[in-house]
């Protein structure tokens, strides 16, 4: 007797992150850099090389045509992912190339295994539902707060993906805090124009300009050392301390990260910039559950490693839009970290949980490997 075995594999732009899961046990993770400038083709072979390792990997697997295990492949990647044909539907310049890209069926013919693929913020959603924050709830709306704003809302352990499997692009409702704002998607107003990590960036430094027409003294920035958002979050941080002088927006710290320290350390100006941030979000949350009402709200990301500077108005935001019938809800810290989307991809082989009308499907049991 074969005992079904799964490469769960997460795309992202900067790096691919690839396990094995056997009997609902995640183990053999490996990561390697992706070639995000290099084209599809090339994304595709690392893909297929860096499965080959975690199968090899495997004691006794010997490879994918023996032993007593049957590999197949589940995949969340960057991008809109049609989950029917496996097609990348669209996606940013993050991957070059990557958009229209037959994903689940150039990497079987690369792997001889049968594909199954997500994007990956809709496998996070499914990883904590199956084994994380929001386990044991019929359904919950999975929230990625970092570089953009992301998210996966699931009924009845059913992914919910919605017309052209672009449900969850949370971060392009309207919000007055970002009014005449550029959005990254090339609209203006939307709320991951204020509420993701460059959005907050950028509101630090208008806030410097502002100040500077006022007062134009140093702001102190403390080392990153200090902060609680990670390096995952902002990839370009330098550990190094920096300070900027806010009649000189433009020396404003690059990265988020840094932004975090000093918001930790107690500048009036970073924490501004994360409150508005946070408050923003929490009001387009608060609205949200009104309408989908979900027993819980996971929070992931980068923008949940921070301390009470951002969860405090988050929380206080989100609570003041709810209507009486959804004021239980509650916002969670997400609990798998990077590890959910390789959770959740390995889970798309256990009865399929993902549909355009939510209809609901028996739930998975896979769970982290923790020994």
């Amino acid at each position: 007797m074969t005992l079904p075995a799964t490469v769960a594999v997460d795309v992202g732009g900067t790096k691919i992150r690839a396990g094995a899961v056997i009997d609902g046990r995640l183990a053999h993770v490996r990561s390697v850099p992706t070639p995000a400038t290099a084209g599809a083709r090339a994304v595709l072979d690392t893909i297929a090389e860096v499965a080959a390792a975690v199968i090899a990997d495997v004691p006794g697997s010997g490879g994918a045509e023996s032993g007593d295990l049957a590999w197949r492949i589940g995949i969340g990647a960057a991008g809109v992912i049609d989950p029917a044909t496996g097609v990348v539907v669209s996606a940013t310049d993050s991957l070059v190339g990557w958009a229209g890209t037959e994903l689940t069926a150039e990497l079987s013919a690369r792997t001889g295994l049968p594909v199954r693929a997500v994007n990956d913020v809709h496998a996070h959603a499914l990883g904590e539902s199956f084994a994380g924050a929001s386990r044991g709830t019929r359904s919950s709306l999975l929230v990625a707060a970092g570089t953009g704003i992301g998210g996966g809302f699931i009924t009845d352990g059913h992914l919910l993906t919605g017309r052209n499997s672009a449900a969850g692009h949370l971060g392009h409702v309207p919000s007055a805090a970002a009014a005449g704002l550029d959005c990254p998607c090339g609209g203006t107003g939307h709320v991951e124009a204020v509420a993701s990590g460059p959005g907050i960036l950028a509101a630090f430094r208008r806030l410097a300009h502002e100040s500077a027409e006022i007062d134009p003294g140093p702001v102190e920035l403390a080392a990153p050392g200090q902060s609680h958002v990670p390096a995952a979050a902002t990839p370009s941080d330098s550990p190094s301390s920096a300070a900027v002088t806010s009649s000189n927006p433009a020396t404003a710290p690059a990265s988020t990260r840094v932004l975090g320290a000093a918001a930790s350390a107690g500048d009036p100006l970073a924490i501004r910039a994360f409150d508005i941030g946070a408050r923003a979000l929490g009001s387009a949350l608060g609205g949200i559950a009104n309408v989908l009402a979900p027993e819980v709200i996971v929070i992931g990301g980068g923008l949940a490693e921070m301390d009470e500077i951002w969860w405090a108005p988050l929380r206080e935001a989100f609570a003041a839009e709810l209507i009486p019938a959804t004021s239980g809800i509650e916002l969670v810290k997400a609990e798998l970290g990077q590890d959910a989307a390789l959770i959740g991809a390995a889970g798309l082989w256990d009865d399929s949980p993902v549909s355009e009308d939510g209809d609901p499907a028996p739930r998975a049991r896979t769970k982290k490997e923790t020994h």
